[in-house]
């Protein structure tokens, strides 16, 4: 059973949730990206609020801009770390209480949801025990990626369309054509190609369409906040980036899943990743695309599961 409620932040965002399983319970928080919606981890909330499989306490917050969450209207607002602020304030609101410490027995994240749980890991790694990842590249690759790899800039030539003042407009035309070929299409660069999405079904549509419905600037807006997309004439964009070292490394257990069939993420993007993530368990999926929460649900529960099964 899905149940939903709205938090209120000590920083002053509210954020419409979703939840299973018996409050006071260890917490699994779930974070979605773009164009989702927290609805996209319904089965896998409602399979880890089972006895059998946990009994948790899971959590999925729609991000400030998503859905009914606020929807501050400055681009600013939506820079990383002010939305890193938001999830650090719903986890101490949700999760322990008292003089403790709050902590997330896992935090699960998605798309932008893993851009942000990278940064707080690395920010606060006090809040979780462990951080599981599907299908989000770490900063340090991506940046490296989208400074020399062409293939990485033609796959995230979507980014640049994405800040363009009319894209709410034109991603909402012909009943959001462009933002159904996100789900469809799979493939990097000109190999780019249909794809069967068995898994978008009418229901699933009429969900995509509530949440698209009640606005998608907020979604573009992460986009225009963050220099790390392909460079355009007078603007460098992720070229002009530079992190150290010890702002991108993450010392919890951690957990990627990674579909090898993501049309906008490159499997290179998994290379390299130990030099950032010591403790890491690596998973590579095969005929997968950047949807596989959709498409195989019982894959990411098994792999989710025996990585919570594991003694930190």
């Amino acid at each position: 059973m899905i149940e939903t409620f709205s938090q209120t932040l000590a920083t002053g965002i509210t954020l419409s949730c979703r939840a299973a399983g018996k409050p006071g319970r260890p917490v699994l928080m779930f974070l979605h990206g773009f164009p989702e919606a927290a609805f996209v981890w319904d089965e896998l909330m409602i399979h880890f609020a089972q006895p059998d499989f946990g009994g948790y306490r899971c959590i999925a917050p729609n991000l400030r801009g998503f859905e009914q969450s606020s929807a501050p209207r400055e681009v600013e607002a939506y820079r990383a770390k002010h939305v890193i602020q938001d999830i650090a304030a719903l986890i101490e609101a949700v999760a322990g209480g008292g003089d403790t410490t709050p902590q997330l027995e896992c935090l699960v994240a998605h798309d932008w949801g893993g851009a942000l749980a990278w940064g707080l890991a690395n920010q606060k790694p006090q809040l979780m025990r462990r951080l599981a990842i599907i299908n989000s590249p770490h900063t340090g690759t991506f940046l490296r990626d989208m400074k020399s790899s062409v293939q990485q800039q033609d796959a995230s030539a979507y980014m640049n369309f994405l800040i363009r003042h009319d894209a709410e407009r034109l991603l909402a035309e012909d009943d959001y054509r462009r933002l159904w070929e996100f789900f469809t299409h799979q493939g990097v660069g000109p190999a780019r190609r249909p794809a069967g999405a068995r898994w978008l079904t009418d229901a699933v549509r009429d969900q995509y369409r509530a949440v698209w419905n009640a606005g998608l600037t907020g979604g573009c807006n992460y986009y225009r906040a963050s220099p790390l997309r392909p460079a355009r004439p007078n603007d460098p964009a992720a070229a002009s980036v530079n992190i150290p070292h010890e702002l991108l490394t993450v010392s919890l257990p951690t957990l990627v899943v990674w579909a090898m069939e993501d049309a906008a993420l490159p499997p290179a993007l998994v290379e390299g990743l130990d030099a950032y993530v010591p403790d890491l368990t690596l998973h590579k999926v095969p005929d997968a695309s950047h949807w596989i929460i959709h498409e195989q649900p019982e894959l990411v529960a098994r792999l989710l599961s025996e990585f919570l099964a594991r003694k930190v």
